[in-house]
Parts: structure tokens; C-alpha cells; sequence
């Protein structure tokens, strides 16, 4: 079930009350029952999807086991034996029959054909979250950085959590796995904080990305029938149509996992202020991001060899990013794409420049820093233009005509679109350095109780006025 569905409204309070009142005095009893619940959320999609998912657990933990029990050479193929499980079984049903149709146009002209040999299936959702959560532990025990657990049903909440389970954060074992093997207390004061979480997260997913939804579709749908301009702006509304929808799931996901004292990675870091697209891959998807740094990008040598094989490391992650989010050469082609932007900052060095938060200390950004942030903006909106596109003839034409026809027809958004636009901007801005930006209880009129109220029920009224046709969550697909 999606967050954003009348079901989930019903699930979410029942397992709350539950979760604490009928579940919270023994530890083994409210992880079965996370298990249980997480398994119906997961479920409510298609029954068939719990087989999938309780495979890579069960060989996830027993590769944890194993590993733990022996040594040398057996070790390591007990890792590499899970590693290929898990790897194969996304493998089939995300990218088989991709490989298999660019095969058969490569075979086409010679009069060959494979049409016998691909394969009917459905995509699961969020396989590739809960495949890289599970890998990352297996490997984590090999590495000995986390001690194998014996408790199944600990780790099986652990790969299930429906909070995270479909679109993330892809939690570590080291964080996430401890959490549920220890004796959990509801906090109040935590409890608050997550609602306030979830609230901006489903204003940023119903008010913001749903209506940016609206006219983004038109326009990736139908580039001809819009000038240069409303190409622009169409991509504008895509390029915060996917903020909104994917970092809004992160905040009600973190924000739910908080009401069940379960604290989860920050996914999102305002990535729309950075200054360089190295800071934006800091500040984007941060848990895909660091997944790839420390089980790709290290193990190849990171930064620590001699540029060019920095460069072919770099191009490594970026490219299997852009697979990772899917079957299509045009998620391979916003990889690379990223891969080149981020050369000339490997060449000079510069890849780290900006560690701190822009603007930081004042309420607005120097003017360099403003160019800059502006500058790199800008290159992430034609990145996700492409990401968007069909295939790569239309993101081409797409591109072309932004760049060709600066003409003004067809129509575009509604002013309210900016407004929500300017709004969403705004507050992250001037809130940057916490947590999410309703992490405001005690700032300025808001200590007061009443002013907390007023603000809570005008966001609960704009998702509510302001809601357009449902619409899944982007990154459900991956």
C-alpha cells in the first residue's frame, strides 16, 4: 500500500496502537509483529512479492551464520554464494528481458529471433532497496564490521521494515539491525517529531509533486506541441516533481519509523542548494549514494590510485546508479552524463570543496555562491530530462528544442505551482541546518502551542485542497 492511499491512514494508527500496547512488554513478540505488519504492507501490492522477499532474507541471514562460523576460503564463497542469490534473482526479474530485447535487435537483421526466450514478470516493488539492505549485511559480517545475528525474526524485521521497505533509506545493518535487537521505549518528544516529519513529507509528495506532475506529463508527452521556453519550465516541474515525491517519502518514512522509536539514515540534504555536483551526490538519495562509495567505489580504489583509475571508478558508480534505477539506456545515459560533470572536478581535485552548508551563517549566499549554486541547478534539470525521456531519441528532441525554439506556446502551469515551488524553496533555505524543516518546535512563534496548530491544520487543509489525481510514489518502480 502507498502512504498516500486511505489504507495506509487505517494500517499505519492500528500497528502504532498494536505495535506499543499489545506488542511493547516483550522485545521477541513486537519484532514478529513489525515482521507480520510489514509483510501485509508489502503484500498489499501483490501476495507474490513476500516470496521473493522472504528468500533473500532467509538467505541474508543464514549467509550471516555461515559466515560467522567458518573461515578462509569458505568464508569468502559463502559471501560470493549469497552475493550471486540475491544479485540473480534482481537480475531476472529487473533486467533479463532488457538484455534480452537489445540482443535481439543486434540479431534482428541476421533473422534471429528471441522472442521465445523472454519471460512474463511482474517487477516487485522496491527489490532493489531490500536486495542492497540485505547485501550490505552479509558483506558487513564478512568485513567484520557487525557480528552475525542468531535471532531470525530480529532480522527479518530488519529487512522488512515498512517504513523503508519500497523506497528506502537502504539501511545498513550496523544502525538498523541493532535497533531491533534491543528493548525499544516510546518518547514522546520523538513520537511529535516524526508527525511533524510525516506532514512535510506529504505536503511535499501531495501539494508539490503531484500538481509539478501535472504539467511535467504534458510536456514529456507532447514536446511538439510546446515552445523552447515551456520546455524549460516543463522540465522545472519535473525537476521538483521528483524532489518532492522521493524526498517527501523519506521524510514520512523516517518520520514513521520515529513513532515506533526507530531511528532511520537522512536521505536527503537540500541538494537543490549545491554548488557542484559532487555536493549534490552528497546531498541526493545520500543512502544509495554512500551504498555505492563504500561497496563499489572503495573496494576499487576510490580516490587513492592514479587519476585515471579515479576517473574509470567514478564513471563505474555512475553508470551502475543509472542501472540501478532501471531496465533503460536512458538511466544509463543520465549516469554518464553525471560522470562527466563530475571529471573536471576529479582532474582538479575539487571534488570536496564544499563540505559545509551554503550560505553558512547568513541568511542569504554570497553572490559566487549563488552563481554556483545556480550553475549546478541548472545541469541537474537537463540530467533530468533525460532520466525522464522515453528513450534516448526523446530526450534528445527534448533537449534540442530547449535549446533551439525559445518560443513561449502551449500553455504551462498554474501560478499555484510556482507558489508551491517558491514555498518548498523558502522554508528548506531558512531551516537548512536541521533536520527536515518542521524540526521548528520553540522557533520564533511556533514555541507557542496554538501557532503550532494553526500551521499543522493549514498544511492538513492544503494536501487536502490541494491533492490532484493519486499517483504511486516515482521510485516505487526501482
Amino acid at each position: 500500500m502507498g502512504f498516500n492511499s486511505v489504507a495506509f491512514l487505517l494500517f499505519l494508527p492500528i500497528v502504532f496502537l498494536l505495535y506499543w500496547f499489545a506488542f511493547g512488554r516483550r522485545l521477541r513478540l513486537q519484532n514478529a509483529f513489525i515482521v507480520v505488519a510489514s509483510y501485509i504492507f508489502y503484500g498489499w501490492w501483490d501476495i507474490r512479492f513476500l516470496i521473493l522477499i522472504s528468500a533473500t532474507t532467509f538467505c541474508s541471514y543464514l549467509s550471516g551464520v555461515g559466515i560467522a562460523v567458518f573461515t578462509g576460503k569458505r568464508r569468502k564463497a559463502i559471501l560470493w554464494l549469497n552475493i550471486l542469490i540475491n544479485l540473480g534473482i534482481l537480475g531476472v526479474y529487473k533486467y533479463y528481458n532488457f538484455f534480452v530485447g537489445n540482443l535481439q535487435e543486434l540479431l534482428e537483421p541476421l533473422g534471429v529471433s528471441l522472442d521465445s526466450i523472454t519471460l512474463n514478470l511482474i517487477l516487485p516493488v522496491g527489490i532493489s532497496f531490500y536486495t542492497f539492505q540485505a547485501l550490505s549485511y552479509s558483506i558487513d559480517v564478512y568485513r567484520d564490521k557487525i557480528k552475525a545475528t542468531k535471532d531470525v525474526v530480529a532480522f527479518f524485521a530488519f529487512i522488512s521494515f515498512f517504513p523503508q521497505l519500497v523506497a528506502g533509506p537502504i539501511e545498513r545493518a550496523t544502525n538498523l539491525l541493532p535497533q531491533f535487537l534491543k528493548k525499544r521505549h516510546f518518547d514522546y518528544s520523538t513520537g511529535v517529531d516524526g508527525c511533524r516529519q510525516i506532514l512535510w513529507g506529504f505536503f511535499k509528495k501531495v501539494v508539490l509533486a503531484d500538481n509539478c506532475a501535472l504539467f511535467a506529463n504534458i510536456a514529456f508527452d507532447n514536446p511538439d506541441d510546446f515552445g523552447g521556453i515551456n520546455l524549460w519550465i516543463g522540465a522545472l516541474c519535473f525537476t521538483f516533481q521528483i524532489y518532492g515525491d522521493f524526498s517527501g517519502y523519506s521524510d514520512i518514512a523516517i518520520g514513521t519509523a520515529k513513532l515506533f522509536s526507530i531511528n532511520l539514515m537522512r536521505n536527503f540534504n537540500n541538494p537543490y542548494f549545491s554548488r557542484d555536483i559532487a555536493e549534490f551526490w552528497r546531498r541526493w538519495h545520500i543512502s544509495l549514494t554512500t551504498w555505492f562509495r563504500d561497496y563499489i567505489y572503495i573496494p576499487l580504489g576510490g580516490s587513492r590510485v592514479k587519476p585515471h583509475k579515479t576517473l574509470r571508478n567514478t564513471f563505474v558508480i555512475f553508470l551502475v546508479s543509472g542501472l540501478w534505477h532501471g531496465a533503460e539506456w536512458t538511466f544509463v545515459a543520465w549516469g554518464a552524463y553525471h560522470a562527466l560533470l563530475f571529471t573536471p572536478l576529479i582532474l582538479l581535485g575539487k571534488n570536496r570543496k564544499y563540505l559545509n552548508n551554503p550560505g553558512d551563517g547568513t541568511l542569504l549566499p554570497a553572490m559566487k555562491e549563488s552563481v554556483y549554486m545556480g550553475m549546478t541547478f541548472l545541469l541537474v534539470c537537463i540530467g533530468w530530462v533525460i532520466f525522464r525521456a522515453d528513450n534516448i531519441s526523446h530526450a534528445w528532441h527534448y533537449i534540442h528544442r530547449m535549446f533551439t525554439n525559445f518560443q513561449i506556446y502551449g500553455g504551462g502551469p498554474s501560478t499555484a505551482v510556482f507558489i508551491w515551488i517558491a514555498i518548498v524553496m523558502i522554508v528548506e533555505w531558512v531551516e537548512r541546518n536541521r533536520q527536515h524543516p518542521f524540526d521548528i518546535a520553540g522557533h520564533g512563534l511556533l514555541k507557542y502551542s496554538v501557532c503550532r496548530w494553526i500551521l499543522y491544520f493549514t498544511i492538513v487543509m492544503l494536501c487536502y485542497c490541494c491533492k490532484t489525481v493519486q499517483s504511486n510514489f516515482i521510485y516505487f518502480q526501482f
